[in-house]
């Protein structure tokens, strides 16, 4: 492909999307090199998606095929929703990042390795028998092999470092390829590397000479083989201030924003766990902002001192992922009986137990909505992508305060861990909703600390107001005076109420993302599966199938027109990655024939797998045989083969471009 300028227009000789693959060892730097390559991307003014892969092991065995850790990017200049199918380039470090990631390749893409990794050593741990760079097993692929290794050693020579440090840049080295063959400024990384390394200058100039290096050696490449450089144009975006955003960082700031519109300082209880323990990572920077963090010593404590943190006049929040959620079941049963507000984050990923920390999976909507002893309703929202985090945790915050009620935000492995660009968006444009302390008896000369407003929620009273002493603990009260009462009736009307308040919840009517309100096949999803459903979606309208996508946010209670709307087609189909636990909330709550569409494997669902499965209802319509996208519309090749991730021309543009950069991933940062 002949290289672009700058202001080159987008037409035949330039792609609209690429998807790059960098894999290799878990101490190789991946997630650094993939998170540095998109600040640049953002700089860049494309639209972006990202999805970090690595595994749960501290340090796997070096060079082994369980200790590959990958970070996919696509980015384009048009509208982007998920991290792409099938990735165009792939550059693989050793040759267990080749043989893990190799399948999803495209035919025709470009693997980019590191002979001097590819040593019989290594191509052991990797259980290959041979070496795949010389057996002729990657002849439909376009390969560009020389050794990183030793050319990154060249590069960082003058600064006096052995061997190991110097192979510490490696992944700096192949970062600098990366930009120049995306036509990327390399300035913006110069200055992040020293001020990064500022008390090591020696440290900083030899990742930079390493960046440089990689860099140079593209203009080489290009002469002699299938390397080209690419420009990738910006996209259109409205004015405004952007910068990438992961689905922790979007957690944090909405909580912040949230506690800061009820006119309450925030405490964080938390313990780490993956994936959630970002959010409390973030949190702790945030101490300007009213926001105390504390990092008990279990989750159990976590939560309770959240609990605390409410009954005394604050915010509480708590996060975790599943197995730690299950550890704070009971507490949550505390916040419900003591109607407190509370704010609880699950980030998700596979179980059950341990499971896969590391991985992405939906499979704890029943813990959310029905995982507590007794009757014990609480209400449940749920993020569609890393920027809608930030709306969701406000909304979270919201509820909680406005209905005293703990509220469970659930998010996943793949949410928190993702980034995408993020149009900032402007604080008064949010509508406060201050908190109100009962300051007096409510009853005349009486306090009666259970007797509800409109809402069915109850006083907020912070302990030591003069006058308000009362009762509270997990033991039944007394419907208004909080006393302690054992009796029949009494705790079937506590029990009615708690219930009735969460039914009563104002949310907002479900509305179609995509598509009509009636028709043959609605695609229902929830939280990180919008991306490809949104994308499958479109491709099969496009051949002129009646479907519609709809993707719900508010899980308990749901939407009061969703019924309605799903009865309006002849058929529902509910892609989740879990065994199918919304198709049966669907089912109980709608009596709707809802079909399932389930995924366990720890990895997001591609849209061509979504697209398979919607063209399944369609088998008898012309012109959707074989699933094929138009000609006209597949997007163009970085080598000989096409890349299409679904997205559509007339889809209006999201408003999350990036200009501006946020902080990337740091893991696997070299030379530290």
């Amino acid at each position: 492909m002949a290289t672009q300028a700058a202001d080159t227009p987008l037409d035949a000789e330039t792609p609209e999307a690429v998807v790059v693959r960098f894999a290799g060892d878990s101490g190789d730097g991946m997630q650094l090199t993939g998170g540095q390559f998109t600040l640049s991307t953002a700089l860049a003014g494309n639209d972006l998606a990202t999805f970090p892969d690595f595994p749960a092991e501290i340090r796997a065995p070096q060079g082994t095929l369980f200790g590959v850790s990958a970070f996919q990017i696509n980015f384009g200049s048009r509208q982007i929703n998920t991290a792409g199918d099938a990735p165009d380039v792939l550059v693989a470090m050793n040759p267990a990042a080749l043989k893990v990631n190799l399948a999803a390749l495209k035919p025709g893409g470009l693997i980019i390795a590191d002979t001097g990794e590819f040593t019989k050593r290594n191509l052991d741990k990797a259980k290959y028998d041979s070496n795949p760079l010389e057996d002729g097993s990657l002849a439909k692929y376009d390969v560009l092999a020389f050794d990183i290794s030793a050319l990154t050693i060249e590069a960082v020579k003058p600064f006096g470092l052995g061997n190991k440090d110097a192979l510490r840049s490696k992944n700096m080295w192949t970062l600098g390829l990366a930009l120049w063959m995306f036509d990327r400024p390399r300035e913006p990384l110069h200055e992040w590397l020293r001020a990064k390394f500022k008390s090591k200058p020696d440290i900083a100039n030899a990742n930079i000479a390493a960046l440089d290096a990689g860099h140079a050696y593209g203009e080489t490449a290009e002469l002699s083989g299938p390397l080209k450089q690419v420009h990738v144009a910006p996209v259109p975006s409205a004015p405004g201030l952007y910068r990438t955003i992961t689905g922790a960082e979007a957690v944090s700031l909405g909580l912040v924003a949230g506690a800061q519109l009820a006119e309450l300082p925030m405490f964080f209880g938390g313990y780490p766990i993956t994936p959630a323990s970002a959010i409390l990572h973030h949190l702790t920077r945030l101490k300007e902002f009213g926001v105390t963090t504390f990092q008990a010593e279990d989750e159990i404590a976590a939560i309770c001192a959240a609990i605390g943190a409410s009954y005394a006049g604050q915010l509480g929040v708590t996060s975790s992922s599943g197995p730690g959620i299950a550890l704070k079941g009971e507490a949550m049963g505390l916040a419900i009986m003591t109607e407190l507000p509370l704010v609880i984050v699950n980030s998700q990923r596979g179980g059950p137990s341990t499971g896969l920390p590391t991985k992405t999976e939906q499979s704890d909507l029943y813990q959310a909505v029905y995982g507590r002893n007794g009757d014990a309703p609480m209400p449940v929202i749920a993020a569609r992508s890393p920027s809608d985090a930030f709306e969701c945790a406000i909304e979270a915050c919201r509820i909680a305060v406005q209905y005293m009620t703990p509220v469970m935000l659930l998010t996943d492995g793949y949410i928190a861990n993702a980034a995408e660009p993020w149009k900032v968006p402007d604080p008064a444009s949010y509508e406060k909703f201050p908190v109100q302390f009962l300051t007096e008896k409510n009853d005349g000369d009486r306090l009666l600390p259970y007797k509800r407003d409109a809402k069915g929620a109850r006083p907020w009273i912070k302990p030591g107001t003069p006058g308000l002493l009362h009762r509270i603990g997990g033991i039944e009260k007394h419907e208004l005076t909080g006393n302690i009462d054992y009796s029949p009736d009494n705790h079937q009307r506590m029990t009615d109420a708690r219930k009735a308040k969460v039914d009563r919840i104002a949310v907002p009517d479900q509305e179609v993302a995509l598509g009509e309100p009636t028709g043959t096949l609605a695609v229902v999803g929830w939280g990180s599966t919008y991306g490809p459903i949104h994308q499958a979606v479109g491709r099969a309208r496009r051949k002129g199938l009646d479907v519609s996508h709809i993707h719900v946010r508010h899980i308990w209670p749901l939407p009061a027109n969703l019924g309605a709307l799903l009865k309006g087609f002849d058929k529902v189909l509910v892609p989740e990655m879990n065994t199918g636990q919304f198709k049966t909330v669907l089912r109980d709550q709608f009596l709707v024939d809802a079909e399932p569409l389930t995924k366990t494997s720890g990895q997001p669902f591609q849209i061509a797998e979504l697209e398979e499965a919607i063209g399944k209802y369609f088998d008898d319509v012309p012109g959707n045989e074989g699933g094929e996208i138009p000609a006209n519309e597949q997007q163009l090749p970085i080598s000989e083969s096409g890349h299409d991730d679904g997205s559509y021309p007339d889809a209006p543009f999201h408003g999350d471009d990036a200009a501006l950069p946020g902080e990337g991933s740091d893991t696997g940062a070299v030379n530290q």
